[in-house]
C-alpha cells in the first residue's frame, strides 16, 4: 500500500533557477548555494520534481567543490526524497544513506535526523521492513525529545503508530496514537489530520467501536477532499474499504475500492512524474562523472611517476624478459602442435565413429529425459506446496536454513526440468513469439531482484545502464526476452566472485516503427578459453568447472541461442580467462503508441478478490490434494476434495460447484474420461485441468472433452486464482 510519509525537509523562499544552468563559468557564495538548496526542498514540497532535481544537481556540484559536507548531505536528502515521491525506493534509500555518511562527517545532528526519519518511513511503508524502519524512527524521536521539538515529536509518533497499525500491532501503536490525539490541535497541521483520522478509524475498528470508526473515516475523507490531498485521500478510501469489508458491508467496500483504484491511477499517470524521472537520470550521471574524474586523477599521478628514469629502465628490462619468454613459448608450442597433429590425424577416423555413437546415445538420452520430467513434476508439486505451507503456518521456521534450503532445492529442480522441456519445444518449433507491451527498465529490475540471491552469495555488485533514447513502452515477446536475459545474467553471476556484473541496453538503429536495441551482459568472472567459446552453446555442455562445481544442466546458453533465432538474431561472446566475459545480442522491438494502448485496453482485470467461490478438487495423490486444498482455502474459498473421477461424478449428482480442478493422470478413470462424463450429464461448471504434462501436449484432447483451461503443476497461486476468476466471470 502506497503511503505519504512526512518527509523532513526545510522550506524557504528564494530565487528560481532554470532546468539547465551552466555551472562552468559561474561562482556562487555559500549563502547563495544554501538558498538554492532550500529552493530545491520547497520545489519538492510543491511536487515540482523537475526543478527540485535540477537545483539539487547544482548544489551538489558546488558543495563537492567546496567540500561542504553539510550541503552535500542536505542535497542527497532532497534527491532521495524526490525519488521516494516517484516510487523509486531503492534509489531513494541509496541517496539517503549517502547523505547520512556526509551528515556524520559534518557532525550535524539536524540533517542526520531528517534522513533517519525518511529512512524509517521508507523501510516501514514501502520495503515492509518494519523492525529496521521503526529503529530509524526511534532514533529520530530521541533527538527531537532531547531538543524538545514538539511538532517533530508529534509527527514522528504519528508515523510510528502508523507503522504498528500497518502490521496489525494495534496495542503497541496505541500509546503513540493517544499522544498524537492529545497534542494534535496544538502541533499537528491540517493536512496531517487526514491520516490521524484514518488511524483513529483503524483503531476503533480493531476494538469494534463501529460508530466511532465510521465517523473517523468519513471525517478523514471530508478533510482529504477539502485539502485536495489526493494521496492521503486514496489511502483513506483504501483503509475505509478494508474496514467495510471486515464488518461485512461488501457493496460499500467495493464502491470505495473503486474510488481508491481510480484516484491511484490518476496519481500514477501524472505527466510531471514522467518528465522528472528523465531529469533524475542526470543526477546519477553526475555521480558516475565524479568517480571517473577520481580515477583519472589517479591515472595522471601514475603516468607522472612512470617518467622517472629508474622505473623506465626497470620496465625496459621486464619487457625484454617477456619477449624472450614469449619466443621460447612459441617455440615450445610449435613443437607440441607438430606432434599433436600427427596424433590427431591417426585418431580422426576413430573420433568420427565415436561421434556417431554419441549422437545416437544423445538422442536416446533426450527421449528418456523428456519422458521422466513429466513424472517428476507431480511429487515436485507436493514438495514445493508443503514447503510453502510450513513457512506460512509456522512463522518461527521462516528463517530456518534447512527449510529454506529445501524450498530452494525444489525450485532449482523445477528449473532444471523446465530447461529440458524448453529446449525440446524450441527444437520441435512449438514456440511462437507473442506481442505484449512492456518496459525494458521494469523487466530488468524484476530480473535483478529475482537473481539477487545469487549475487549476494557470490558477493557481486550489479550495474545497469539503459539508453534514455529507448521508448518507455515497446511491443514484443517480453517473456522470451526476459528468459534470454535471465539465463545470461544468472550465468554471469554464477561464474563471478567478488566482482561486478553489468547490463547495457543501447538504441543502435530505427527502421520505421522497429527499434533495434543492442544488449550486453558483462562480468568480471573467470572467463572462457578461446577454444571453448563455441562449445558453450552446445547442449549439456559446461566449461570451466575445474576446482569449482557450478550448478546447472548446460542448457542455459543453448536456449538463449535458439530463442534469439526466433527473434532473427544471434548472440556473440567475447572473453578472456581471468578477466571476464561479454555476451551481446540485438533485438528489434516495435514502437507503436496506438497499438500499445490497444494491447493495454485488452488486458483483463481481475475484480473478484472480494467474492467467494465453491471449488471441487479431483486428485488421486493425497499430498497434492492437501496442497491444493490449503492453497484454495487460504483464499477463503470453500473447497471439497475427492480422490478419483468416479467419486467426483457421484458428488456432482447432488452438489453444485463454481469450478472443478481436475487431475489428468488418475487410475481407473482419468481426468479426460471424467470430464467427458460430466459434460454428458449436462453440467456446465468450468473444468480446469491440473497436470504435470506440458500444456501443448494435452490442449487438443482437453478441449475435445469439454475442459475449459489447463494449468501445469507446480504453479503459482496467483495464476490459479486468475484463471478461476476469469472462467467464472465468462460463465
Amino acid at each position: 500500500m502506497q503511503k505519504l510519509r512526512f518527509l523532513l525537509i526545510i522550506l524557504f523562499s528564494g530565487f528560481v533557477y532554470g532546468n539547465d544552468i551552466d555551472t562552468t563559468h559561474t561562482t556562487l557564495s555559500r549563502k547563495e548555494i544554501l538558498k538554492l538548496a532550500n529552493e530545491a526542498s520547497e520545489w519538492l514540497h510543491e511536487s515540482n520534481f523537475e526543478k527540485s532535481f535540477s537545483a539539487s544537481r547544482i548544489v551538489l556540484h558546488y558543495a563537492f567543490a567546496k567540500e561542504d559536507n553539510f550541503l552535500i548531505a542536505k542535497s542527497y536528502n532532497t534527491i532521495g526524497a524526490n525519488y521516494e515521491q516517484l516510487s523509486e525506493y531503492d534509489k531513494a534509500i541509496s541517496y539517503y544513506k549517502k547523505g547520512l555518511v556526509y551528515a556524520m562527517k559534518a557532525k550535524n545532528d539536524t540533517v542526520k535526523n531528517w534522513i533517519n526519519n525518511n529512512l524509517g518511513n521508507i523501510y516501514c511503508f514501502e520495503k515492509r521492513d518494519y523492525k529496521l524502519g521503526i529503529s530509524y524512527l526511534d532514533e529520530s524521536l530521541r533527538f527531537y525529545k532531547k531538543n524538545k521539538d514538539s511538532t517533530k515529536i508529534v509527527l514522528t509518533k504519528l508515523n510510528i503508530a502508523w507503522a504498528y497499525f500497518d502490521i496489525k500491532l494495534f496495542e503497541e501503536g496505541k500509546p503513540y496514537l493517544e499522544f498524537v490525539n492529545q497534542n494534535s490541535e496544538k502541533f499537528l497541521t491540517k493536512p496531517n489530520w487526514v491520516i490521524l483520522n484514518v488511524l483513529n478509524g483503524m483503531y476503533y475498528g480493531y476494538v469494534q467501536k463501529h460508530e466511532q470508526a465510521t465517523a473517523s473515516f468519513l471525517k478523514a475523507i471530508a478533510l482529504g477532499i477539502a485539502e485536495k490531498n489526493r494521496t492521503d485521500l486514496s489511502i483513506t478510501y483504501q483503509e475505509y474499504s478494508n474496514y467495510l469489508f471486515k464488518i461485512g458491508d461488501y457493496k460499500k467496500a467495493y464502491d470505495y475500492l473503486i474510488k481508491y483504484n481510480k484516484l491511484s491511477k490518476e496519481i500514477q499517470n501524472d505527466e510531471k512524474l514522467k518528465r522528472a524521472q528523465r531529469v533524475g537520470v542526470n543526477v546519477e550521471l553526475d555521480e558516475y562523472k565524479r568517480k571517473v574524474e577520481s580515477i583519472t586523477a589517479v591515472n595522471v599521478l601514475q603516468n607522472q611517476s612512470l617518467k622517472k628514469s629508474k622505473i623506465i629502465v626497470v620496465l625496459f628490462i621486464v619487457v625484454i624478459g617477456i619477449l624472450l619468454l614469449q619466443l621460447y613459448t612459441l617455440y615450445k608450442n610449435y613443437i607440441f602442435k607438430k606432434n599433436a597433429n600427427k596424433e590427431l590425424t591417426l585418431t580422426n577416423a576413430e573420433l568420427i565413429v565415436a561421434k556417431q555413437k554419441a549422437d545416437e546415445a544423445s538422442r536416446l538420452k533426450s527421449q528418456f529425459v523428456s519422458t521422466i520430467t513429466h513424472e517428476l513434476r507431480t511429487p515436485l508439486y507436493g514438495v514445493v506446496g508443503i514447503t510453502n505451507m510450513l513457512l506460512e503456518e509456522h512463522k518461527e521456521l521462516e528463517n530456518s536454513p534447512h527449510l529454506n534450503s529445501l524450498k530452494f532445492s525444489a525450485r532449482y529442480l523445477l528449473s532444471l526440468i523446465n530447461d529440458v522441456l524448453q529446449i525440446n519445444k524450441i527444437e520441435e518449433n512449438r514456440i511462437v513469439l507473442e506481442d505484449m507491451t512492456f518496459n525494458i527498465s521494469d523487466e530488468i529490475e524484476m530480473i535483478i531482484t529475482s537473481l539477487s540471491f545469487i549475487a549476494k552469495n557470490h558477493n557481486n555488485t550489479i550495474e545497469v545502464e539503459i539508453d534514455p533514447a529507448i521508448p518507455e513502452l515497446l511491443i514484443g515477446d517480453k517473456l522470451r526476452f526476459s528468459q534470454i536475459v535471465i539465463n545470461l545474467f544468472s550465468n554471469a553471476l554464477k561464474f563471478t566472485h567478488d566482482g561486478k556484473v553489468s547490463f547495457f541496453a543501447t538504441l543502435i538503429k530505427i527502421d520505421g516503427n522497429q527499434y533495434f536495441i543492442e544488449f550486453k551482459i558483462k562480468d568480471t568472472g573467470i572467463g572462457i578459453a578461446n577454444e571453448d567459446l563455441e562449445k558453450v552453446f552446445d547442449k549439456f555442455t559446461q566449461v570451466g568447472r575445474k576446482d569449482i562445481d557450478y550448478q546447472g544442466t548446460g542448457l542455459g546458453l543453448p536456449i538463449v541461442k535458439k530463442l534469439l533465432e526466433l527473434f532473427d538474431s544471434t548472440v556473440s561472446v567475447k572473453s578472456e580467462l581471468g578477466k571476464g566475459t561479454i555476451f551481446s545480442f540485438t533485438i528489434p522491438f516495435e514502437y507503436d503508441p496506438q497499438k500499445t494502448n490497444e494491447i493495454i485496453n485488452n488486458i483483463e482485470v481481475d475484480l473478484t478478490d472480494s467474492q467467494f467461490f465453491k471449488v471441487l478438487v479431483v486428485d488421486d495423490n493425497n499430498i497434492n490434494r492437501l496442497v491444493t486444498q490449503k492453497t484454495i482455502e487460504k483464499r477463503n474459498y470453500k473447497c471439497e476434495v475427492v480422490g478419483s473421477g468416479k467419486d467426483a461424478i457421484e458428488l456432482l449428482k447432488n452438489a453444485q460447484f463454481d469450478v472443478i480442478l481436475m487431475d489428468i493422470n488418475m487410475p481407473e478413470m482419468n481426468g479426460f474420461e471424467a470430464s467427458q462424463i460430466i459434460r454428458a450429464m449436462g453440467i456446465t461448471t468450468p473444468i480446469i485441468a491440473l497436470t504435470a504434462f506440458s500444456k501443448d501436449e494435452i490442449t487438443e484432447k482437453a478441449l475435445s472433452v469439454g475442459m475449459n483451461d489447463i494449468i501445469v503443476k507446480p504453479y503459482e497461486a496467483p495464476i490459479l486464482f486468475k484463471v478461476i476468476n476469469q472462467l467464472i466471470l465468462k460463465r
